[in-house]
């Protein structure tokens, strides 16, 4: 576990550190290289963990919803089309969920890093 720690402290380390270390520029520009890559690599990481986060909650929401309209549905199949509409509903507000992530993906990676490339 230990090593696996020190692997990933090395490689972020190497991951921001390498623009710093390659640059031809003069000591500011270094600076505003350096604040440009790191905000960069963070509007990158953020726009994947706001997908991905954002993902996961809607999909297990969604597993369970459907599992408990399946079991109503075997339990009472006089119910299924009640529980069907009812669950198309929940379904697609769910899923709005997961959209409005996309969206805020989306806006970070197009609205806020053209401004550091």
């Amino acid at each position: 576990m230990k090593k696996i720690v020190i692997a990933i402290i090395g490689f972020v380390a190497v991951l921001f550190g390498a623009d710093i270390a390659l640059a031809a520029e003069g000591a500011e520009g270094v600076k505003e290289s350096a604040y440009g890559s790191i905000a960069l690599a963070a509007i990158f990481l953020s726009a994947g963990l706001a997908m991905g986060i954002g993902a996961v909650g809607p999909g297990i929401g969604q597993g369970t919803a459907t599992k408990g309209a399946l079991e109503g549905m075997a339990r009472n199949p006089g119910m299924a089309g009640k529980l069907t509409t009812t669950l198309l509903l929940g379904l697609a507000i769910m899923e709005s969920l997961a959209i409005y992530a996309l969206v805020v993906a989306l806006m970070l990676l197009f609205l806020y890093a053209p401004q550091f490339m």
